[in-house]
Formats: structure tokens, sequence, C-alpha cells
């Protein structure tokens, strides 16, 4: 991490410097770990008292808070924003590939713009278009006819199938499968037929696919994913799925085949969703939610029962199991107090 002060960090986050300009700043780091030399954050006001312990030779903050800081600090609206900012700014994690590896195996049609970088033995297959300052890391495999835009970068041991299409300034982390065949078959008196996959993969632009995600490809119609979309690990993104600009997908969400989600949804981790549906613009389904039905209006979902003891939902567990024979109960002592009101 390469050291500067804290008027440059100022200028670079358009912050209100309080303090000494001159600090030099050679890290990030939390409130409870950061030492003399690194700079942290407040997000939450809420944790105003671990300023009390904090060794940060400077903190970024909003101004409410800068009565709990005696020492020097950066001013700003939304100090996780600035966070997110410096993050990138002082980050030093290493590029997935330098240069063109000799063992690469690159096809003699494939087309490499300028500044392309590819890892010891990786694949890049004919008919593939790279662009200006694309990283494609050790390992990887770029099928036929894929195009991939400027300055994205796949980590190692990616798989991209053939004929799919990623946009400029993508990320994807490490055993990610792109454009594997969608879980197709017809049933013939018993035995599976299979269903040849014949759709694509389609990726916006700024798209970041967190490590061993798979998204399938379209069994005619392509899958989509928007500009913005952020998917974290060891998600399945189905055939024919259709992701809305800038929508965040946690770890672990399934997604069945031919689901529309809609632009700047929130779909929480461990969820499950039905296909042949749609979700709208703006929904929030919280962590380990089962959408089996489309959402047509914006808001908050949830389901699921919360964590209990043992004994606890065992006895919920028995009375879901006679929902049903209750309810007919209900409906016939309803019943039976209209007549007697009458």
């Amino acid at each position: 991490m390469l050291a500067c002060r804290l008027e440059q960090l100022a200028k670079h986050l358009d912050a209100k410097l309080h303090g000494d300009g001159d600090l030099t700043i050679t890290g990030l780091a939390s409130m409870k770990s950061a030492v003399s030399g690194q700079i942290t954050f407040l997000a939450d006001k809420k944790l105003k008292d671990n300023l009390s312990n904090c060794e940060a030779s400077a903190v970024v903050m909003t101004e409410e808070c800068l009565e709990y800081w005696q020492g020097a600090a950066l001013i700003v609206t939304n100090p996780y924003l600035a966070y997110a900012k410096l993050a990138q700014f002082l980050d030093t994690t290493p590029v997935p590939a330098k240069d063109i590896a000799p063992s690469a195996v690159i096809d003699e049609t494939a087309q490499l713009g300028s500044n392309v970088s590819i890892g010891a033995n990786a694949v890049i297959e004919s008919g593939v278009k790279l662009g200006d300052n694309c990283i494609i890391g050790a390992g990887c495999f770029v099928g036929k006819n894929t195009t991939i835009g400027a300055g994205t970068k796949l980590w190692a041991n990616v798989s991209v199938y053939h004929n799919c299409v990623i946009g400029d300034n993508c990320l994807v982390q490490s055993g990610t499968v792109i454009g594997a065949d969608g879980f197709g078959y017809a049933n013939d008196k018993g035995v599976w037929i299979k269903i040849p996959q014949l759709g694509r993969v389609v990726i916006g632009n700024n798209v970041e696919i967190g490590a061993s995600t798979t998204i399938d490809r379209g069994a005619l119609d392509d899958t989509i994913i928007g500009n913005g979309v952020i998917i974290d690990n060891q998600c399945q993104i189905a055939h024919n799925d259709i992701i809305g600009d800038h929508t965040a997908i946690a770890g672990g969400v399934i997604m069945a085949g031919s689901l529309t989600v809609g632009r700047h949804c929130l779909i929480g981790g461990a969820s499950v969703i039905n296909g042949h549906m749609e979700i709208c613009d703006q929904v929030t389904v919280t962590g380990m939610g089962m959408v089996m039905r489309p959402i047509t209006k914006p808001g908050v979902y949830s389901s699921g029962i919360p964590l209990q003891e043992n004994k606890v939902w065992r006895k919920t567990a028995s009375l879901v199991l006679h929902i049903d024979e209750m309810n007919k109960r209900l409906k016939s002592l309803e019943k039976k107090l209209l007549n007697s009101s009458t």
C-alpha cells in the first residue's frame, strides 16, 4: 500500500479536512484494529464509543460525530460510501494476470485489444474478442466466439462457454462458470431426453460476479444480466433468467429458469425463487426467502420461521401440520356464532 498525505485523501473524497493535512496515511483498518498511520471510518453514530480506544491517525465521519473525536478527520455526508472509495484508492489487490503467459493457448483467429493480459495455461478459443485492457487469469477457459469487453477481469479458473457476451469493466471471481447448459430435458416414458441449450449468456457493463457462481445459457432466448448487477458467491442463475440493472444478489441464492427480476432489487442470501414469473423493480427479499409467486408491488418481503429451540420448533411444526383442521373448526364456530346472532 502506497503512503499518501491525509490532504490527498480529502481531495480524493471531496471531504472537509479537519486537522493536520500532512499526516502520512499508510493503510485502512477498522476502528478496533487501526494503529497509528492508518485511517478508519465511523459509519454509524451508535458506534461512537469505539472512538475512545481508537488508535487511528484519522477517522472518516460526519460533522455531527466530530465532537466525539479529538484527532484528525475527514468530514463527509456518507462515511460508508467514503470507505468504499478509500478502499479502492488504497487497494493492493494484485491483477489476475500481467502480460501474456507463454503457456497460454490462444487461437490465431482470436482478436485481442490493446494491453490485454492472459495468465498461465488459459485457453482462448477461435473467434473470441477481448477488449482493451482485458485481463484473463490463469487457467481460464474462454469458448468459441465469446466477446469480453474492455477493462473486464476474470480471476483464475473461470470458464466462459461459447457465444457468450460480457460487457465492459466487469469482475468475475474464481471458479465461476458462465454459459453452461441450462437444466432442460423432455420426458419420454420415464427416460430423460436432453434439450440442447441454444441461447447465450449476455452480461452488461460494470457487473461483478462472485466465486463459484453459475449462470446458465438460455434454452432458445438468452439469459441476461443487466448493467451494474452484483452477484455474490455460489449463486445459481438458471436458463433464460433476466436480472435487471443494479440488482444485488447475496450468497447462495437459487433462481429457477425463465425468471425476470426487476431493477434495483435486493435478494437476501440463501433465498430460493421459483421460475416462469416476474419480480418487479425495487423489491427486497430478506435472507432465506422462498418466493413462489410473482411480486408486483415494490417493498420488503420475508418468509420462513426464525430459529427456535428444538422443543419449541417441534410444537410449531405440529401446529402447522394441523392448520387446515384448525381452520375448518374456526369456520364452523364462526358459522354457528353467525346463526345464533340472527
